[in-house]
């Protein structure tokens, strides 16, 4: 199907200012042009940066903001020149909804570091109209931004992968370390984290969660499968794991000092940073001149590592730790997730929510 005549609307929730509480807001959708995908959402995750946003922590946010990055659907509509997706198929769709075509990212496949970039909320498209997020009944998304969910994949389940998953996937891939025997570090566990660890003992690797307190402790060992955990305030442990990590993802969203962790890598070690964060991090040279050591970051991933991440995840059983909510307890999820109460993802069943005030 091409152009739509008739104005189709839809009802999501969106934050109206940086107070970020959200309520029902209903607006017009993008007509569903010759690459688009038209998609009744199915479930939504919630992810640290959906906070981010809609309090406007960034300095950013345009409102009224429709949040949610991580959109499981169906499709309903294609346009004339789909070729990828059918009526009917579920789908996903996460940070992004469009990008320049024409630079060097994009010519290499890697269209999340895309000078122009769009992103799937508080962005334009090049039209001007405002991006909406997935906390809304449909989405209409260009169909190089879509991706097919694994057949037999639970649809709550695949939500987080669209951007905690991904986000993890692609710098181990990146930086080759999907090859078995190494010793990894996942600093914070989060929705990101708790990913991390699933992932890199899929991939074969000897994992240590360092951690701030002992809450989680229990979990990442026997929930999570990790090898290891360490609280980074215990000097004695950390001694102990000095010089001896392979790579240390860093999740944590807040200001901390690095130095800690850059001892704990072994030469040629990387420090992979993730966490959104607005001051400026600092470190010793020698911490990294002495091992030869490198503080990289990493930005969610590519089309195709979503894809090939997904696969991952189904060849190895994969799941995200989750808990459904409905639509009318999201703002209670977000204050539940700036305390970091949620373990590990919140994933918010829009199919079974009443929307409409």
């Amino acid at each position: 199907m091409g152009k739509m005549e008739v104005e189709r609307k839809t009802t999501g929730w969106a934050a109206r200012d940086p107070s970020g509480i959200l309520s029902p807001y209903t607006y017009t959708l993008r007509e569903t042009g010759p690459e688009d995908v038209h998609i009744r959402v199915i479930c939504c995750g919630i992810c640290h940066t959906d906070l981010h946003q809609t309090k406007n922590d960034l300095g950013m946010s345009n409102y009224p903001m429709v949040p949610g990055h991580e959109v499981v659907g169906e499709v309903v509509e294609v346009g004339s020149g789909v070729s990828k997706f059918t009526v009917g198929e579920i789908v996903g769709v996460g940070c992004l909804v469009g990008c320049c075509g024409g630079c060097s990212p994009c010519e290499r496949d890697l269209e999340q570091y895309c000078p122009k970039k769009i992103w799937s909320y508080n962005d334009v498209y090049i039209d001007g109209q405002p991006t909406q997020g997935g906390f809304a009944r449909a989405t209409t998304v260009h169909q190089k931004f879509v991706v097919k969910i694994p057949e037999g994949m639970p649809v709550e389940q695949a939500a987080p992968l669209l951007c905690a998953g991904v986000t993890v996937y692609s710098p181990l891939s990146h930086f080759g370390l999907k090859r078995p025997g190494l010793r990894g570090g996942i600093l914070g566990l989060g929705g990101v984290g708790h990913m991390g660890v699933k992932i890199a003992k899929a991939m074969g690797h000897h994992v240590t969660v360092i951690s701030s307190s002992n809450k989680k402790k229990e979990e990442a060992l026997n929930d999570l499968g990790a090898d290891d955990y360490v609280i980074g305030s215990d000097q004695s442990k950390m001694n102990e794991l000095a010089d001896s990590l392979d790579y240390i993802i860093d999740t944590v969203p807040v200001h901390h000092a690095l130095e800690p962790y850059l001892a704990l890598l072994r030469l040629d070690g990387k420090l992979i940073l993730m966490g959104v964060i607005s001051n400026p991090l600092q470190f010793l040279s020698p911490m990294v001149m002495l091992g030869r050591k490198v503080i990289t970051g990493s930005f969610i991933g590519s089309m195709k590592e979503t894809e090939e991440m997904l696969e991952f995840c189904k060849e190895k059983g994969l799941s995200s730790m989750i808990e459904v909510v409905k639509m009318d307890y999201v703002n209670t999820a977000f204050e539940r997730l700036e305390k970091n109460d949620v373990r590990y993802r919140f994933v918010v069943d829009v199919e079974g929510s009443k929307l409409e005030a």
